[in-house]
């Protein structure tokens, strides 16, 4: 009765192509309204969140003196502001665009399927928190104080070595950092939906691990700096997720098996 009724609900639902292009072109013109807001209101604001991206490196050099950021383009700082308000308009608009996501994709879905969805949605944006957060708070300050071990102090006759960091190479660091972290702390979310629908099993997850090492290691190579401990920072998480995913998925597989052997003692 209650899937006799879904499926109703769905064809109550359905329009032609040209109705859903405009529903898409509706939702797609609310996120970009969205982001220009946000981008606005980040760029007045753009000082206090150029000074919490910095934080990292200034409380490295706590302590010393002389220390500083440089640019070298007579345009740089004015593009420095720029950034910085788009990097915290696409953070302030990603929970935005996926409710957008979700509204549009909610009419063609059971209502049992949405409610399955749901939870994935809401966490979408907190594994993406999660995942900035641990570079802000973990990883960036692990990989500053590994490459300023590198400064020397200059001997007789020789020229010390000593970082003047430039404004851009340091922004395009964190907030690279941050959009990947943020996107990978997303694969307990990938694979758990992907669970959920029956495309991968728990049993297929374990069977595949090994490979699962060494993609996950590859990822964290070339999407942090080049150095050690930040590869690991990365990569320890991300297989910490993957085995949190296997738990979970099984625990999807037995409320599916208990169901089954439900309907059909019924």
């Amino acid at each position: 009765m209650n899937a006799h009724m879904d499926e109703e609900e769905i064809e109550a639902t359905k329009a032609p192509l040209m109705d859903h292009l405009m529903e898409l072109r509706t939702r797609l013109l609310w996120t970009l309204v969205a982001f220009a807001v946000a981008f606005v209101g980040c760029y007045v604001f753009a000082e206090p969140i150029y000074g919490m991206l910095v934080h990292p490196l200034d409380a490295a050099f706590a302590g010393q003196e002389g220390r500083r950021m440089i640019f070298t383009a007579l345009y740089e700082g004015f593009l420095t502001y720029v950034r910085v308000a788009f990097f915290g308009a696409l953070c302030l608009t990603f929970p935005i665009a996926a409710i957008q996501v979700w509204k549009f994709v909610a009419p063609g879905l059971y209502r049992n399927e949405r409610s399955a969805f749901f939870p994935y949605l809401v966490a979408t944006p907190v594994m993406f928190a999660t995942g900035a957060m641990f570079v802000y708070f973990f990883v960036m300050p692990m990989a500053i104080q590994f490459f300023l071990s590198f400064e020397t102090p200059g001997s007789a006759g020789g020229l010390p070595i000593q970082l003047e960091a430039k404004v851009g190479e340091y922004l395009d660091l964190i907030m690279a950092l941050i959009f990947a972290f943020g996107l990978s702390f997303q694969l307990p979310i990938i694979l758990t939906l992907m669970g959920h629908v029956g495309l991968i099993s728990s049993d297929y997850l374990v069977e595949y691990r090994r490979y699962a090492i060494v993609i996950v290691f590859a990822i964290a190579a070339v999407i942090t700096p080049p150095d050690v401990l930040s590869q690991v920072g990365l990569a320890v998480p991300m297989l910490l997720l993957y085995e949190g995913s296997i738990w979970i998925i099984r625990a999807i597989e037995r409320a599916r098996g208990r169901k089954v052997e439900e309907a059909s003692a019924e």
